[in-house]
């Protein structure tokens, strides 16, 4: 069962990867567009993320009613809906680089494959992020002083 489950991610996670090639999502310059809202703003990526937003619902009601996905032992714990400075500041950093560059994760691996240097650089530059993370959390565990968002 493993070597099915490792097939089948295998095999969406490049369905997904093609599907942001096709859609524009791994053209730094097309994501720029859609971000620059006051300026040459590009609408083309709404229809992007409709088409992303809609069937995803659907897939979240048809889960909902499931004991167990199938290709897995259990579903994840839900997150803690909780809004705290590790979110807030994750979100702001992720933001940066998404409005800055025009890549976010998904579409860096992607265009990995197409997409020349830039995403290669960029990958490097998330992993760093990553593996500097634990120290920032560190930080951001301290308790809270009044007047902090929580």
């Amino acid at each position: 069962m493993d070597m099915m489950r490792y097939v089948t991610a295998a095999l969406f996670g490049a369905l997904f990867g093609v599907g942001l090639y096709l859609s524009g999502m791994t053209d730094t310059q097309k994501v720029i567009g859609w971000l620059d809202i006051f300026g040459a703003w590009d609408p083309t990526l709404a229809f992007v993320m409709g088409g992303a937003i809609v069937p995803m619902a659907v897939a979240w009601k048809i889960a909902e009613r499931r004991k167990a996905p199938a290709l897995g032992s259990a579903f994840p714990a839900p997150p803690e809906p909780k809004l705290g400075r590790k979110l807030v500041i994750g979100s702001l950093f992720f933001g940066a680089g998404w409005g800055l560059v025009g890549l976010c994760p998904g579409p860096a691996m992607a265009s990995l494959f197409w997409g020349g240097s830039q995403g290669f650089v960029f990958l490097v530059a998330m992993v760093i992020g990553m593996a500097l993370a634990p120290m920032a959390h560190r930080g951001l565990d301290a308790p809270l002083t009044t007047g902090d968002v929580t």
